[in-house]
């Protein structure tokens, strides 16, 4: 990876094709640090030659930008689409239907924060951001509206007791599930079903 960095700016001169040719090879291997410091080295060493050597500078430009667009199309699994959806600051609709997905099919056993992120390809803390400028609710907001939402599908299709229904739908026990049911609705569960 040190062989793509440039020692100083008059080393630029001639080696643009050198460095083109070894691209691809390098990519794959190179993290997002390493990205970094090498973008920012390219653009360092153009801005050392652009008073000197207008071409080396070009050159240095314009393999930073190939690696900035390598990088940009190794986003696997996500389209342009839903990364310019994310950037500009929600989920693509395809993204935030398979988190809900995801969500429904796992309201019994308890879900993780990073695991939905990880469906979204985001990092815990963007994805809670980005999920709650989608929806208007946090993700713990909406797992616990899911939750109630089939509890009191439970309730009308079936007759189960309340404790096996707070179970099936992820909480931890009928206390649990009576406090956040009355939160959310503002009556009990049981003068809910009685209704």
């Amino acid at each position: 990876m040190t062989d793509l960095l440039f020692a100083d700016s008059t080393s630029l001169r001639g080696t643009h094709m050198l460095f083109a040719a070894r691209l691809p090879a390098a990519m794959p291997s190179t993290g997002r640090g390493e990205l970094t410091a090498i973008v920012v080295k390219l653009l360092s060493d153009a801005e050392a030659a652009l008073g000197t050597d207008r071409q080396a500078a070009r050159a240095c430009i314009e393999r930073a930008s190939a690696l900035l667009q390598a990088a940009d199309k190794r986003c696997v699994g996500t389209s342009a689409r839903e990364r310019a959806d994310v950037a500009g600051g929600g989920l693509a609709p395809r993204m935030l239907r398979r988190v809900r997905v995801y969500i429904d099919a796992n309201l019994a056993a308890p879900i993780r924060l990073p695991e939905v992120a990880g469906i979204a390809r985001l990092s815990a803390g963007r994805f809670g951001w980005v999920f709650k400028f989608s929806t208007g609710e946090s993700v713990h907001a909406y797992i616990v509206r899911r939750r109630i939402e089939r509890a009191q599908e439970m309730m009308l299709t079936t007759n189960e007791i309340l404790c096996q229904i707070a179970l099936a739908c992820g909480f931890s026990d009928q206390s649990h599930f009576s406090s956040l049911f009355r939160r959310v609705t503002g009556i009990s569960p049981s003068v809910w079903r009685r209704q």
